[in-house]
């Protein structure tokens, strides 16, 4: 698929790999993070986020998930169109290994 070349302000970049990063973990948040994402990478597929499920999250990262949640409206595009797509497939096999090629 090709990059769109929308701007990701640094703001945005910065929530979105904080995370990611945290979703790369194995915690009870890493995991709602990673519903979170995967829910914006293919809700079909992946499954929905419950939005009472941030009530889980510490401060910081529920700052993050606005941010990003408002990134994913305004780009109106998913994550691999905007050049995510490899950080969002290691998601997908940690947390949805049932989901690999």
């Amino acid at each position: 698929m090709a990059v769109r070349h929308v701007k990701v302000s640094p703001t945005e970049h910065e929530a979105l790999l904080r995370l990611l990063e945290v979703a790369a973990a194995d915690t009870g948040q890493s995991r709602r993070v990673a519903d979170f994402l995967l829910a914006w990478w293919n809700a079909g597929s992946c499954g929905s986020f419950d939005i009472t499920t941030a009530w889980g999250l510490d401060t910081s990262l529920a700052e993050d998930v606005i941010t990003v949640f408002a990134l994913a409206v305004r780009c109106n595009s998913y994550p691999d169109v905007l050049g995510y797509g490899e950080d969002f497939e290691r998601v997908v096999h940690a947390w949805r290994p049932e989901l690999k090629d």
